[in-house]
Order: C-alpha cells, then structure tokens, then sequence
C-alpha cells in the first residue's frame, strides 16, 4: 500500500474547514454541477427554461 502524500495535519485541517464551512461548500458544489450541466448536456429549451427560472430569481432578490 503506498503512503498518503498529505500529512495528517493537513487531512485535519481540511476536515475541521468543511465542517466549519457546510453551506459554502454546498453552494460551491451546487454552481459546479449547474456550470456542467449548461456547458455539456443543456438543450435549447433547457437553456430557455434556465433563462426564465433566472428572471424570476432576480425579480425576487430585487424585492
């Protein structure tokens, strides 16, 4: 079996970041899979529906 190039420190400092930082993580994650999805796989009624879910998403953040 071959060593872990990352030191237990380091492997203990990640894990106390994603525990302290849940929600950034998730968002993160979430624009990623959404970055993949319109780049690779979106059709254009896809790419329409997304355009409207957007508009409506900015009129509420605007209210």
């Amino acid at each position: 079996m071959t060593e872990s190039k990352t030191s237990e420190a380091q492997k203990e400092a990640n894990r106390r970041y994603r525990q302290k930082n849940k929600d950034k993580l998730k968002v993160g994650s979430y624009k990623r899979t959404a970055h993949l999805f319109i780049n690779t796989h979106a059709t254009t009624d896809d790419l329409a529906e997304l355009e409207q879910l957007i508009e409506q998403r900015k009129k509420t953040l605007e209210n």
